[in-house]
């Protein structure tokens, strides 16, 4: 059966589908069989990423790893189960059974959908921007003294998602934080901020890894689709320093992410 993999918070801009996109075709690349869901009905930014990657490959004559995307199967509006829960069951029934891993793109925001999601991962990967703004998604800081006050409503609901897991029997929810868009500098903020993560961390439970730094390259391949692992396929004979960090950074988050039998190997 499919291991699900949930990327998912309630603040946009953090790179979620960033992280969806590289971490779905890695797995792809790896010999996996990848199904990809997005859950944000409206912007569905990491559904037109792969359909990006599908148009660039149709044009450029390439075959390259690439997840298997799905919209949610429509569903009789005046079904008696919440519609929204059936949309989602149906996709992941679907695949479940044919795939590895099922990667799921969560919305920026509180949605029914999200919220089911959440109950079904097996891994949830939540990337945050390093800052004190992002750490709110989290928690509440005492502004004085800066100690933990108490989770935020995202943390209560992934405490309730594990809950409800506990109780049908499935094993507990692997949720890591990423933090995204690192500075390249040891600032007193970035300690600040990792001092604040590693306390957390230990008082409502997830794992911390070091996700992907600000660079321009991720904004440059959403257009064809790509990810810092397809460059050399494209024609890149040389990578330059920068794109070899960003996929020391992505070889980095895969392993950290710890899936069972999976050999990191780019």
């Amino acid at each position: 059966m499919a291991r699900i993999i949930v990327v998912g918070n309630e603040k946009g801009g953090s790179g979620k589908s960033t992280t969806c996109m590289h971490v779905a075709t890695a797995l792809s690349r790896l010999g996996q069989k990848v199904g990809a869901l997005d859950l944000d009905l409206r912007q569905k930014s990491f559904g037109r990423y792969i359909e990006n990657r599908r148009a660039y490959l149709a044009q450029s004559g390439l075959d390259l790893p690439t997840p298997d995307y799905r919209d949610l199967p429509e569903v009789d509006p005046g079904t008696a189960e919440n519609a929204q829960d059936q949309r989602l069951t149906r996709a992941i029934e679907a695949m479940h059974s044919e795939k590895d891993y099922i990667v799921i793109d969560c919305p920026g925001s509180h949605t029914r959908l999200s919220q089911v999601a959440h109950t079904l991962a097996d891994t949830l990967i939540t990337p945050l921007n390093d800052s004190f703004v992002d750490f709110d998604l989290l928690a509440r800081l005492d502004g004085l003294t800066g100690k933990i006050k108490g989770p935020s409503i995202y943390s209560e609901m992934v405490w309730g998602a594990r809950q409800m897991r506990a109780q049908a029997g499935l094993q507990p929810i692997d949720w890591i934080v990423v933090r995204n868009r690192l500075g390249a500098q040891q600032m007193h903020n970035k300690k600040k901020v990792g001092a604040a993560l590693e306390e957390l961390s230990r008082r409502i439970g997830f794992r911390v890894l070091s996700g992907f730094s600000e660079r321009v390259v991720f904004r440059e391949l959403f257009p064809r689709g790509l990810t810092l692992l397809d460059l050399k396929d494209t024609g890149v004979d040389q990578l330059n320093l920068s794109n070899i960090a960003a996929r020391q950074e992505l070889r980095d988050l895969m392993a950290g992410l710890r899936l069972p039998s999976l050999q990191i190997g780019f």
